[in-house]
C-alpha cells in the first residue's frame, strides 16, 4: 500500500520521538529540551531497547510511494539510512560496545551543553546540570561493563577527557559558580560526586582496560559500505573514492611545488611557515575576528553571492569557566547553534590570549588562520551561514542533522553538506578575492589534507593501513606533525566514514554548480544557486544534486 503524508509524518513523528528519547545530550544541543536532566542510557537492557526500537522502526517504514512530496521521500531515506547505520553501531565493537570515550565525552557534554548557551533561564539549567552530574557514575559504570577490550588510543583519549572532566567538575564549577552566583548546594554537592566518579573511572581505564588493549581499528568493508550508501549516498564505490583523492593530491602537490617561487621560497613549507608572520598585535587580536567577519561579509553581499542571514555571530574568549578543561576536550571554537530555541546571538567562543609569552600564540593565530578557519570556514560564509539556512529547510532531517554534539554531529547524513559547504566557501572566498595570494597557496594545501583525510579514511577501514601507518602517511603527504598526525589518525579511526565528508561534499558541490550553469547557460545566477542549494538543509549533497536536476529537467 502507498503510503499518505499523515503515515509519513506519524512515522517520521516515531522516528524522531526515539531519536531524542535514546540521545538525550544530542537533544540538548539540537534545542529540543524534554529531556535536559538526563543521561543516555547505555546499560544492556537501554542498549537492547535502542536496537529493537531501531528494527521495528525500520520494519514499519514502507518505501515512500508518489504520494509524498520529493522533500518527505528524501526524509524518509535519510531516516531509513540513519537507522541502518545504528543497527551496525548498536551490534558492533565499534562505539558502545568499544569505545570507552564515547562514554566519557557523553557525561561531560551532557553538563557543558547546559551552560554553553543561555536558552533557558539559569536555576532551570542548574536542576538539570545537577540530575545529570548524579547521573554520571552510572553512565561510567555502563563503559566499565560493555567495554571489555578497546584500542589503546581510544582508552588514552578517554583518560584524558577524565581530566579534562575532573578540572570541569572541580575548578570549573567553582568558577561557574562564582560567575553565575549559583547559590544550590546540590549543584555544587552533585560535581563533587562527578569529579570522584571520573577520578575513579580514570583509575580503572589506566590499571585494567589500558592493559586490554586491542590493534582492531578499522571498522571493516561491510561496515563503510554501510556509511557510504546509507550515510553519506554516494555512488562512488570506496575504490574509486581513494583513487580519485589520490589524484587531487597530486595535482595539488604539484601546484605548490610550481609556485613556491612565486612567494621567493623553495618549497611549500617555506611558503606556509611565512604566513605566521601576519598576525594581529596583542592590542588587536580580539578585535581582528569581527573586522575579519565584516569584510568577508561585505564581498559576499558586493558579489551577490548568496542570502547573508540577520543571525549575528559574537567572537567572544572561551569562558573562564571552561578553560582549564577545554584542552583535554572536544571542545569547539564555533559549535553549531541548536536548530531550536537558540538566542538572537550566537557565541564563537575564540582561545584567550595569554596574559604572557603572547608572540607565538598570535603567530598561530594569526591573520590567515583567523580568516580562513574562523570566519569563511566556520563564523561566516561557511557553517554558520549553512546552518541559518538549514534551520528553515523543508526537510526535518536537513534541520539537525549538522548540529554538533558531544563527540560528531547530530545524524552521519549532514555531513557531506556540513563540511563540503564549508570547504567550498573557502573556494568561494578566494573566487572572489576575500584571500590574499597566501592565503590562497594554504588552501591548496588545505586541498591536500582533505585529500589524505580521504584515503586514510578509507583505507584504514579496509585494513589497508594500521593505525601508525596512516599517521606516518599524513606526516609524509600532509605536512602533519607527528602529534597532529597520530590525533588525526585515531580520530579517523573512531569514526568510519566521517572525514570522506569534506573532499566528497566539496567536489559534489563544485561539480553540480558546474552542471547547473552549463543548463542555465546566461540564465545562471549564483547566488539563486547557493540560496537553493542551501535551502535544502543539512542533508548528502548527493539528493541535493540529484533534486536540483530533476527539477531542472522537468522545467525544461
Amino acid at each position: 500500500m502507498t503510503p499518505d503524508h499523515t503515515d509519513h509524518s506519524a512515522w517520521m513523528d516515531a522516528f524522531f520521538a526515539s531519536y531524542y528519547e535514546r540521545r538525550p545530550v544530542n537533544a540538548t544541543f539540537i534545542g529540543v529540551h524534554d529531556t535536559d536532566d538526563r543521561l543516555p542510557d547505555f546499560s544492556e537492557e537501554g542498549l537492547g531497547d535502542a536496537l529493537a526500537d531501531a528494527r521495528d522502526l525500520l520494519s514499519r517504514s514502507d518505501a515512500a510511494g508518489e504520494s509524498l512530496t520529493a522533500m518527505e521521500t528524501i526524509d524518509a531515506r535519510l531516516a531509513r539510512g540513519f537507522l541502518k547505520t545504528q543497527e551496525w553501531e548498536l551490534e558492533s565493537t565499534h562505539f558502545e560496545h568499544g569505545n570507552p570515550s564515547l562514554y566519557t565525552g557523553e557525561a561531560i557534554f551532557g553538563v557543558l551543553g547546559l551552560f554553553l548557551t543561555d536558552f533557558a533561564p539559569l536555576a532551570q539549567r542548574v536542576d538539570s546540570a545537577t540530575a545529570r552530574m548524579n547521573a554520571v557514575p552510572d553512565l561510567l559504570a555502563q563503559a566499565r561493563a560493555n567495554v571489555r577490550r578497546s584500542p589503546s588510543e581510544w582508552t588514552q583519549r578517554a583518560i584524558r577527557e577524565c581530566d579534562g572532566a575532573l578540572a570541569l567538575f572541580t575548578e570549573g564549577v567553582d568558577a561557574l559558580v562564582a560567575e553565575h552566583a549559583i547559590a544550590s548546594h546540590r549543584f555544587v554537592t552533585s560535581a563533587t560526586k562527578a569529579a570522584e566518579a571520573f577520578a575513579d573511572h580514570r583509575a580503572y581505564l589506566e590499571a585494567e582496560l589500558l592493559p586490554r588493549s586491542t590493534n582492531q581499528h578499522a571498522c571493516g568493508a561491510e561496515a563503510l559500505g554501510c556509511y557510504l550508501e546509507h550515510g553519506h549516498f554516494l555512488p562512488q564505490s570506496a575504490e574509486e573514492i581513494v583513487r580519485d583523492a589520490e589524484s587531487e593530491m597530486a595535482e595539488a602537490e604539484a601546484y605548490l611545488a610550481e609556485h613556491a617561487v612565486d612567494f621567493g621560497a623553495s618549497s611549500a613549507p617555506e611558503v606556509l611557515a611565512s604566513l605566521s608572520d601576519s598576525h594581529p598585535h596583542a592590542d588587536e587580536y580580539e578585535a581582528s575576528y569581527p573586522a575579519a567577519w565584516d569584510e568577508v561579509r561585505r564581498i559576499s553581499e558586493q558579489n551577490e553571492l548568496l542570502t547573508w542571514p540577520d543571525f549575528p555571530i559574537r567572537y567572544t574568549p572561551r569562558p573562564e569557566w571552561t578553560r582549564k578543561a577545554a584542552p583535554y576536550l572536544y571542545f569547539l571554537f564555533y559549535r553549531s547553534p541548536a536548530a531550536y530555541n537558540r538566542p538572537e546571538v550566537h557565541d564563537y567562543l575564540i582561545a584567550p590570549l595569554p596574559e604572557a609569552e603572547t608572540t607565538e600564540f598570535l603567530r598561530s593565530n594569526n591573520h590567515g588562520v583567523i580568516k580562513l578557519n574562523h570566519v569563511v570556514h566556520h563564523g561566516g560564509i561557511g557553517h554558520h551561514v549553512q546552518n541559518w539556512h538549514a534551520f528553515r529547510a523543508q526537510s526535518r532531517v536537513g534541520q539537525i542533522a549538522a548540529v554538533d554534539c558531544a563527540s560528531r554531529i547530530a545524524m552521519f547524513c549532514g555531513g557531506t553538506m556540513a563540511e563540503g559547504w564549508a570547504c567550498y566557501a573557502t573556494d568561494l572566498a578566494a573566487e572572489f578575492g576575500a584571500l590574499t595570494p597566501h592565503e590562497r597557496y594554504a588552501e591548496v594545501h588545505s586541498r591536500i589534507r582533505m585529500a589524505a583525510r580521504t584515503v586514510v579514511d578509507v583505507r584504514l577501514h579496509l585494513g589497508e593501513l594500521t593505525l601508525e601507518e596512516a599517521a606516518t602517511y599524513y606526516e609524509a603527504r600532509a605536512g602533519m606533525s607527528s602529534s597532529a598526525a597520530h590525533g588525526e589518525a585515531v580520530k579517523n579511526s573512531m569514526f568510519p566514514g566521517a572525514a570522506i565528508m569534506y573532499l566528497m561534499g566539496t567536489d559534489a558541490i563544485h561539480m553540480l554548480r558546474r552542471e547547473m550553469m552549463k543548463r542555465e547557460g546566461s540564465d545562471f545566477e549564483l547566488r539563486r544557486f547557493h540560496d537553493t542549494f542551501l535551502s535544502y538543509g543539512s542533508i548528502p549533497v548527493s539528493l541535493i544534486a540529484e533534486d536540483m536536476k530533476s527539477k531542472a529537467d522537468h522545467a525544461e
